[in-house]
């Protein structure tokens, strides 16, 4: 029985690139564009000057059955999310059909329909009613939800002092204990520990085959894919790659697109994106010992360090400037931020102002192959200003080569893990 039906889906936006004119003629633009609407309100409108067609999602068709756990697969900008946004009804298609059987709930932003001055226990009964939950069905599954979520003890605490892993905990618990048919996950169980992420994986599963609801996951970490998908899709600039049931292939095709697109060891911010009340980002980037941009393959005994250039406001809300590093499968191998400094004779502390913060990449111990870093900012370890793992998170990437220094063809190859062992071994009896 299908579950979702997907008919030659599109989005576009109009992209507006900032103009060289003079603020008074852009007024002066604005307003006759405003007399022509009113004298003509049901004339088609023109695109504005300076401005393109920007496809998010193109000429997509697809057929998901009910039961099926589909993983939706790609890197940053292939479309995943405006897929996911327009199942949930948040945004419309440019043209093209869905064909939807059933109720859906969605998680696609941590915390999203939460009041942060409302407690836990009121935000449960109001996202869930947001969601399409009747009152009758929260109050069967309220116990349900505050033991998955594991908040009993904050459930009368707003929310607002929740930290994004007790965030994210709720409204998943929120999500998974709602009865729909389609189950519609976009990456934030990455803000969760490792923990959690395994249990969210088992609830998925299990609703899946014991409830038979379909389930649509995008997430950048293919150990995921493999583990919960028997189905995957995988989008590249808006347009479908693969569709298969070969899971493992959709996610060797991701990891080869993960390459070509990946390959940009500095990022600096265009146009003054991020702007907040605490820190802009400036720049943010792989370099070597000398200072200068790290574009080669790395090698274990390099030198590397990643630096983080912005502008701080405010640092009296506990500050969190730093980044998380993930191996070419989307593991995260460590998140670390400036206050994670271990030499306490050395304390770092930020003050307002341009800053520029440094920190050596632990090569000898990462194992080979490709590395993506996201730029993170956080505050008070809660409220995210730049999240990793969204779109349009400010990330760079680098290789890291085998060892070439031994006769053991062991030691060139690339072993399972993110991590490589460098232990001295002796023969104690042999």
């Amino acid at each position: 029985m299908l579950a979702l039906k997907i008919e030659n889906l599109g989005k576009k936006y109009i992209l507006t690139h900032k103009s060289e004119d003079s603020l008074y003629n852009e007024l002066a633009l604005m307003y006759s564009r405003l007399l022509r609407r009113m004298r003509h309100p049901f004339a088609e409108r023109s695109k504005p000057k300076n401005s393109e067609d920007f496809w998010a999602l193109r000429n997509l068709d697809l057929n998901i059955e009910q039961g099926e756990r589909v993983g939706i697969i790609g890197h940053n900008g292939a479309g995943k999310s405006t897929l996911l946004k327009i199942l949930s009804r948040i945004t419309d298609p440019s043209e093209g059909r869905i064909s939807i059987k059933g109720r859906v709930s969605s998680l696609l932003e941590v915390g999203t329909g939460f009041h942060p001055d409302l407690s836990g226990r009121e935000n449960i009964f109001m996202n869930a009613a947001i969601l399409g939950m009747r009152t009758r069905e929260i109050k069967q599954n309220f116990d349900a939800i505050v033991d998955f979520a594991g908040v009993e003890k904050f459930l009368d605490t707003p929310v607002k002092r929740y930290s994004s892993g007790m965030y994210v905990r709720l409204a998943f618990a929120i999500a998974a204990h709602l009865n729909s048919e389609i189950l519609i996950i976009d990456e934030v169980l990455a803000v969760g520990d490792m923990e959690f992420q395994k249990k969210c994986m088992g609830k998925m599963d299990e609703i899946s085959h014991k409830d038979g609801r379909t389930i649509l996951f995008v997430s950048h970490n293919m150990g995921a894919i493999l583990q919960l998908c028997n189905r995957a899709v995988c989008l590249d600039k808006g347009k479908m790659l693969m569709d298969t049931f070969n899971v493992p292939e959709a996610v060797e095709k991701y990891m080869d697109l993960s390459k070509l697109h990946n390959a940009v060891s500095e990022w600096k911010n265009p146009g003054g994106k991020f702007e907040n009340d605490y820190f802009t980002p400036l720049r943010f980037g792989i370099y070597n010992k000398n200072g200068g941009v790290n574009n080669a393959p790395a090698k274990p005994n390099d030198d590397l360090y990643v630096e983080i250039e912005g502008i701080v406001k405010k640092t009296e809300d506990g500050l969190g400037v730093g980044y998380s590093i993930y191996t070419q499968e989307g593991m995260l191998m460590y998140r670390t931020f400036q206050a994670d400094q271990t030499d306490t004779e050395n304390e770092i502390k930020i003050l307002d102002g341009h800053v520029i913060l440094r920190s050596r990449l632990p090569l000898s111990v990462m194992n080979t192959g490709e590395k993506r870093l996201d730029l993170s900012v956080i505050i008070n370890n809660i409220n995210w200003l730049i999240q990793p793992e969204k779109r349009d998170t400010p990330s760079v990437s680098f290789t890291l080569e085998p060892y070439l220094n031994s006769s053991s063809p062991y030691r060139t190859m690339k072993k399972p893990g993110p991590m490589i062992s460098n232990s001295l071994w002796e023969v104690i009896e042999s």
